[in-house]
């Protein structure tokens, strides 16, 4: 019986893309291939300092490795880190959860589950002083940006019908804020958005609230309010990116943090900034009772103003209808009547004695003229000889025998003919 051979043979193994950008649908990367090459580059990574924010802290009694959450304070990103417990032991001051720490890490990539942490041997807390330090830096950066100055800050409505308030879970400070508002004038409607007011989250709720709020047309103003607190606690309101929100911030913003000693940046921010949250209520709306006494009083104002106008135009009228003018109006026309008739006696005399006068003259030079005129001298007997030019003749010589002239009398004419002519002087004869 003979031996049957086969010619099978397995087949090649699949040839890999060398870099992450080779790769294709027909020829992708396996996930172990992925996280061995992410591990790879994870581990060429060197130590590095980080700061952030412990929002989970997990030490077990006995155990060697500790858990903690680092969380960065301005943005929603957290890393898990692994500290020995000596180390942590090793911090002069207990860790809490919400303490600000720099740590020395190096990143670590776990393949099997997927996951980035950092592996500490060095923790440091970050002091109040170094805290103060950057706020103090970050105020003079925002006060050269001008963000403080006062002509950015808006008026409060003188009163507003809607309220926001950003405040803490069930705070003492949302009821202080809500009571004394409403004390002052009940019909006043609040929006509030309770959030963290410290911690972590508190920079992110917070910034959200205020934009949620500013986004609502119904609210006219916002009320940023947190009891007092450490320095620590309040850490959060001097924040970048908050005060940089509240500055953004389009609506009225009051700020109602902590007492009247805390002046976190919020407070430089806001258009307007309330010693404590009682303050705020107070000052968000005016005070009904107060505001009632004042109608009040303008009411009375007006009454006494309005009275007394009238008091006084009375007297006025009073005084013109005292006079004689108004008493006995005929009075007026009467003294006119008078007046007018002895302007008219008088004007009738003068007239009466200036025509008199002007008859008299008048006789006296007509008397005169009569006496110089030529009729007179005509009437005695005289003519006056004129040739048929009308030329007077005064002398013999202007004539001569045969001329006709004309003779004028006292009364009529006469047509005579010179006969003769001598030339022997009147006068020669008289």
């Amino acid at each position: 019986m003979g031996t049957v051979s086969s010619d099978h043979h397995a087949p090649a193994p699949r040839q890999l893309a060398a870099r992450a950008l080779e790769t294709t649908a027909e020829n992708p990367w396996p996930l172990r291939l992925l996280s061995s090459k992410i591990t790879e580059y994870v581990n060429r990574m060197s130590p590095l300092w980080v700061e952030g924010q412990v929002v989970q802290l997990n030490r077990r009694p006995g155990a060697s490795l500790a858990f903690l959450t680092l969380r960065d304070t301005d943005a929603d990103m957290s890393l898990p880190v692994t500290v020995q417990a000596r180390v942590l032991a090793a911090v002069p001051t207990p860790l809490s959860e919400g303490a600000h720490v720099v740590v020395h890490a190096k990143p670590t990539f776990w393949p099997k589950r997927g996951t980035l942490q950092l592996q500490a041997d060095q923790l440091r807390p970050v002091g109040v002083g170094e805290l103060l330090a950057r706020i103090e830096h970050l105020k003079r950066v925002l006060a050269a940006e001008g963000l403080f100055d006062a002509d950015r800050k808006v008026p409060l409505p003188f009163l507003p019908r809607t309220v926001g308030l950003v405040c803490g879970r069930e705070s003492k400070a949302e009821h202080d804020v809500v009571v004394n508002a409403q004390a002052r004038w009940p019909a006043l409607r609040f929006e509030i958005r309770e959030v963290a007011v410290q911690g972590a989250n508190a920079v992110t709720e917070v910034t959200a609230a205020i934009a949620e709020l500013d986004a609502d047309p119904a609210v006219e103003v916002i009320v940023v309010a947190r009891g007092g607190g450490s320095v620590e606690d309040l850490l959060p309101f001097s924040n970048e990116t908050l005060v940089r929100a509240a500055a953004a911030c389009r609506t009225p913003l009051v700020s109602a943090i902590g007492h009247e000693t805390d002046s976190p940046l919020l407070d430089l921010v806001a258009d307007h900034r309330a010693s404590t949250p009682t303050d705020a209520g107070k000052r968000i709306v005016p005070d009904v009772a107060e505001q009632r006494r004042g109608l009040s009083q303008a009411r009375q104002r007006m009454h006494l103003a309005v009275t007394g106008r009238l008091r006084h135009e009375q007297h006025r009228l009073d005084s013109l209808r005292s006079r004689p003018v108004l008493a006995d109006p005929h009075a007026l026309v009467d003294l006119r009547e008078e007046e007018l008739l002895r302007l008219r006696t008088a004007a009738r005399q003068s007239f009466s004695w200036r025509t008199e006068r002007a008859s008299g003259e008048l006789a006296t030079l007509h008397g005169r003229l009569v006496a110089l005129s030529p009729a007179a001298t005509l009437a005695r007997g005289y003519s006056v000889l004129r040739t048929r030019d009308g030329q007077v003749v005064r002398a013999a010589e202007e004539v001569t025998a045969g001329d006709r002239l004309e003779a004028l009398l006292a009364s009529g004419r006469l047509g005579v003919e010179v006969t003769a002519t001598s030339a022997e002087s009147v006068a020669a004869e008289l």
